[in-house]
């Protein structure tokens, strides 16, 4: 699949583009020399003449005690081009932040402090490598320094000793050399890099401009800071010559620093650029209140992958949906092989997807102009509407914590943790409530449209809930409005019980508390919702709980939750309750009952190997398959892997009136991708020999059935005559 946008994690895209900044300000910065007077004037004197940014930039010093970073066997070594960021920066991307595991990951030097400290006991003069970073205690703070101010040697350095214990190491590799390499490979390990502390250039809006790591602690406050400011200096330069998050070169008319001692030490250095620096030092992260990092716009090259602070992006002159860097990546991609992944064949198909970008953006929405816009700043627009707590994490890049890609959860998912009796508890941000209250009688009608649905929730069209609850009410849609059109003989909306299949889904498990909403909107059906995917937490794996609106509590049995929940509506014909299982696995290994109906959500069929093996089994099943995709672009490629795999083929997509309205990021590509845009359903290919038919479409005619040898009993009537002569013979 040529395009991930919306499949790919934000934060991943993040992390490239600041890999490939610091990569190339490494680089710079080493190409220096040890004498740099010449080549320092003469970018000072360039910098000099660049145009002025308006906006105020600020220089952030982030210390950091608490995450480090462990590599594993796959990472690269070196300064600039470790961390694992050839897969980040490489040709196959990865999709999810779990994909580099065996790579990088973030972990938490507070957790591993006991074990470290029974470790310095039974190896208290092991050699550690200078590129490794050691996990300092609260109680050995002064031990720490020592080792450090004894071993500055060249990076690569090894063989170095601590204290005392320098003879008894040399003794101990005479009597045991093997064993202690045994050793130093586990500490190796497990000893995680000490990101110590983190520079940082942004604007007053947010927009990240450059950044430099400081590694193993040797530059923190309080422990020698006499290189700082010359590394801030350099910081400084490269992001004007090189912004990193958008714009041409330039520098600011007023910096401010987030640290007094530092913003002391760089009076003096930046009047060579021309910049004038604050009064007074920055005392808190941001210079207002609603600061935030803003939203990517780094874009990339569709074949290189070089970034736009790299090289000048431009689209495909005919299409205008793929970005490349020059003519040299373009000509490459239209003549690839074979001819059905080239963009010669694609160029016109992307073309008719561009026309359907103000179609797509068509929302009633106060809000919507903003947010379907090429340039979304989406971590503004969720930081100014107050958005920072609850699911609205889940949608953001920046608020959760770096160690771990998902939330804590319990071991079990019992509803009386997650909810307190509040279903909308994890929709609500921090100004006023979100979801009012439900109304008294149920909905009249079905709805076609968020407009429709806002009016009878009462829910007002400044509301930006829609971002959250485009799964629930598309599930309601599909039951509602797709399955009667294209499997009537279901009779899906006389059912008062529906079983449904939520397939792929370790996002949609994370939202779990939205669906709720089909409750209110369906208050005749009894739900069973089963989540199924690998992506799902193993901990949760055939976990099943009820949430009911009112009434006593149900018996469940063992190893189940019940939550009683009050939904304020009228209780007409009896409660209906939602079932929620988990079966953490592939599609295709889950045993039990046959669903009603089967539900994906973005699947990206292409993306996952396990597809290949689902698919069939859905076939084999032959129940009604709904899918939602991001962009045509993913419909056609999911059809061409359910022809692969099963040899049958997909409906023509249709467009889903509840569409998230948050329009997706996409790097090296300007389509409109959105949560949810396209709805298809799965059309089985046909059993041979048999009168099963191929959905969708009305049912083939039965056949005549052929007359039997022996003859039809006769009525009374005819048989009289013949009675006769048969009773005298």
């Amino acid at each position: 699949m040529e395009f991930v946008s919306g499949y790919r994690e934000e934060f991943l895209d993040f992390a490239a583009l600041l890999f490939s900044w610091f990569r190339k300000f490494v680089a710079k910065r080493g190409a220096v020399g040890p004498n740099p007077e010449g080549r320092w004037r003469q970018l000072e004197a360039q910098i000099r003449r660049l145009p002025q940014d308006p906006v105020l930039w600020v220089l952030h010093v982030l210390p950091n005690s608490s995450v480090g970073i462990s590599l594993g066997q796959g990472a690269e070594s070196g300064a600039g081009s470790g961390l694992g960021a050839a897969r980040l920066l490489g040709e196959e991307l990865p999709l999810h932040l779990r994909d580099l595991t065996p790579y990088v990951s973030f972990v938490s030097l507070e957790d591993g402090e006991e074990g470290e400290e029974e470790e310095e006991d039974e190896e208290k003069a092991e050699v550690e490598g200078a590129g490794l970073g050691k996990v300092e205690t609260e109680g050995n703070q002064g031990s720490a320094t020592t080792s450090r101010e004894t071993s500055k040697g060249e990076p690569g350095e090894t063989g170095q000793e601590t204290g005392a214990g320098e003879n008894g190491l040399q003794e101990s590799r005479k009597e045991d050399e093997a064993g202690s390499d045994r050793r130093k490979g586990r500490r190796d390990e497990a000893a995680p890099l000490h990101l110590s502390c983190i520079l940082l250039v942004t604007d007053e809006q947010g927009t990240i401009l450059g950044i430099d790591l400081l590694m193993n602690g040797g530059t923190s406050r309080g422990s020698g800071t006499e290189n700082l400011a010359p590394r801030a200096y350099a910081l400084l330069c490269h992001s004007m010559a090189c912004p990193m998050g958008a714009g041409d070169p330039r520098k600011p008319r007023q910096l401010t620093v987030g640290d007094s001692q530092l913003h002391g030490e760089l009076e003096s250095l930046l009047p060579r650029l021309g910049v004038k620096l604050a009064k007074s030092p920055m005392r808190t992260w941001g210079p207002r209140p609603g600061f935030t990092l803003a939203s990517l716009r780094a874009r990339t090259c569709h074949v290189c992958h070089k970034h736009s602070f790299e090289v000048k992006l431009t689209p495909c002159p005919q299409c205008s949906a793929v970005l490349y860097c020059g003519e040299a990546c373009l000509l490459a991609d239209w003549q690839r092989c074979p001819d059905d992944v080239s963009h010669q064949f694609w160029c016109p198909r992307l073309a008719t997807f561009m026309e359907r970008a103000g179609e797509l953006a068509a929302l009633p929405f106060t809000y919507t102009e903003e947010v379907t816009s090429e340039i979304f700043n989406k971590e503004a627009f969720l930081a100014s509407c107050g958005l920072t707590r609850g699911y609205w994490t889940q949608i953001s890049m920046l608020i959760p914590g770096l160690v771990g890609p998902r939330h804590p959860r319990d071991n079990t998912l019992p509803p009386s943790f997650l909810l307190n009796g509040d279903p909308y508890q994890f929709l609500q941000g921090d100004g006023p409530t979100l979801m009012p209250p439900v109304p008294l009688d149920p909905p009249r009608s079905v709805f076609g449209s968020w407009q429709d649905y806002y009016t009878w929730r009462g829910l007002s069209l400044d509301s930006p809930v829609a971002v959250l609850l485009t799964y629930p009410l598309t599930v309601y849609y599909v039951i509602t409005h797709l399955v009667p059109q294209s499997f009537p003989e279901l009779n899906i909306q006389n059912k008062q019980s529906l079983k449904i299949h939520v397939v792929e889904a370790g996002k949609e498990f994370d939202l779990v508390m939205v669906f709720w909403e089909l409750l209110v909107l369906l208050p005749h059906v009894a739900l069973e919702l089963q989540f199924v995917g690998d992506d799902l937490p193993p901990e949760s794996d055939q976990e099943h709980f009820t949430l009911q609106r009112d009434g006593p509590d149900v018996s469940l049995r063992s190893g189940s939750a019940v939550a009683r929940l009050s939904s304020g509506m009228k209780e007409k014909g009896g409660r209906r309750d939602l079932q929620i299982k988990v079966s953490a696995r592939p599609y295709h290994l889950l045993q039990g009952p046959k669903p009603d109906l089967v539900i994906g959500f973005n699947s990206g069929f292409c993306l996952k190997d396990t597809w290949l093996s689902s698919l069939p089994r859905l076939q084999s099943l032959r129940v009604p398959a709904f899918f939602t995709e991001s962009s045509e672009y993913s419909c056609v490629m999911d059809s061409q892997a359910m022809a692969v795999a099963t040899g049958g083929d997909t409906s023509p997509p249709q467009l889903n009136p509840f569409r998230s309205p948050f329009r997706l990021r996409a790097a090296d590509n300007c389509m409109p991708w959105y949560c949810n845009a396209f709805i298809f359903h799965l059309i089985y290919k046909p059993i041979q020999g048999s009168g099963v038919r191929q959905a969708p479409g009305p049912a083939p005619p039965v056949p005549t059935p052929v007359v039997p040898a022996t003859p039809v009993r006769r009525r009374r009537a005819e048989k009289k005559p013949g009675r006769g002569p048969r009773g005298r013979r």
